[in-house]
């Protein structure tokens, strides 16, 4: 009797991801502040941690599949340059970038060349405000979104009146997507309300802009905090959370993504409304970033395995992410001159 080998789950993306159009998500809205589900938030942490510790050992993606699945994380990639020395001129090289993330030949040899290939880029370009009017300009007809971090990024200690106005200005600067920082204050005293309606506010200022919430998580204290911290903001309007700034000591970790991920499912299940993921921050490898598309299909579902609620905040990822696809096309790794970022 002959057997036809069943394909992993892993192997269940489409090779070509490049091709697939963006679904369209229904805005999540928020809803009244709920004390009484927030404080029912539990987390068992030696479960969490086991749970994460599973994700890179019980999946492995080989050959064409992996390259299938290092051309979608290509796609929700939130190339970010947030350093104090960014220039315009090291914003544009990222913004080219952003336009053709791979090498042509490569994408080429993979058969994803052509129309396919030219619709391979990046989820958005993340910078600070004041450039904010180069990058909008430099990818003026690409369909790729500028992001902007406001609200006092990272630290979030700015006076509450000029949080709202970095907003406004990130929005009329052209940013189509705000990447808030809450203040960790409210988590760790446990004002939630004061959590809640900072958020609504940050929200409403974004207006038609995409709002993502930053938790830094490692300087929330425990993961129940995280997971409360993330309800609330769902609750608030937020259209994505996000584990951190990536100015922290730790940034974003399997078990954090693990604890967000729920609950994101778990406000699905209630409200209907899917809420975006961005783990960002520490994120360097390719195998790195396949280990996050294997926990959003795991927890969450192929709905999630797009750049609509699926974001990776990172820019050193790319070149490794090309390296790999380097090797898989030619047998060699290319040299690094070869997968330069900016």
């Amino acid at each position: 009797m002959t057997t036809t080998r069943k394909r992993t789950e892993a192997e269940e993306i489409t090779p070509h991801p490049t091709i697939e159009p963006q679904g369209r998500i229904t805005r999540n809205p928020g809803m009244p502040l709920d004390m009484d589900w927030v404080r029912q938030a539990r987390v068992n942490r030696s479960a969490v941690e086991r749970r994460a510790a599973s994700i890179p050992t019980r999946r492995t993606v080989k050959k064409e599949w992996q390259a299938a699945w290092l051309l979608r994380a290509i796609t929700c990639l939130d190339l970010t340059t947030l350093m104090g020395d960014d220039t315009p001129g090291n914003v544009l090289r990222l913004c080219a970038k952003a336009r053709r993330p791979v090498r042509q030949e490569l994408l080429d040899a993979m058969g994803v060349g052509g129309k396919g290939g030219m619709n391979l880029r990046v989820g958005a370009v993340c910078v600070y405000h004041n450039l904010v009017p180069v990058a909008v300009e430099a990818l003026r007809g690409s369909g790729i979104p500028v992001a902007a971090v406001s609200t006092g990024f990272p630290a979030g200690q700015n006076p509450f009146e000029q949080k709202l106005q970095e907003i406004d200005a990130s929005v009329k600067a052209g940013a189509a997507e705000v990447d808030i920082v809450i203040s960790r204050a409210h988590v760790l005293t446990g004002n939630w309300s004061a959590l809640y309606d900072e958020v609504r506010a940050f929200r409403a200022a974004c207006g038609d802009a995409h709002m993502k919430t930053i938790l830094a998580t490692h300087e929330l204290a425990t993961l129940r905090n995280v997971g409360m911290a993330s309800l609330v903001c769902m609750m608030a309007g937020a259209d994505f959370i996000k584990t951190s700034t990536g100015k922290e000591p730790v940034n974003a970790t399997l078990p954090v993504g693990v604890v967000m991920t729920r609950a994101i499912r778990e406000y699905f299940e209630r409200t209907g409304y899917k809420v975006g993921f961005k783990p960002a921050g520490g994120i360097r490898t390719a195998k790195q970033s396949l280990d996050w598309l294997i926990l959003m299909k795991e927890e969450l579902g192929n709905d999630w395995l797009n750049n609509s609620l699926f974001r990776i905040g990172a820019s050193s990822v790319l070149s490794d992410i090309e390296r790999q696809l380097s090797y898989f096309v030619t047998g060699h790794y290319a040299a690094a001159h070869y997968n330069p970022m900016v």
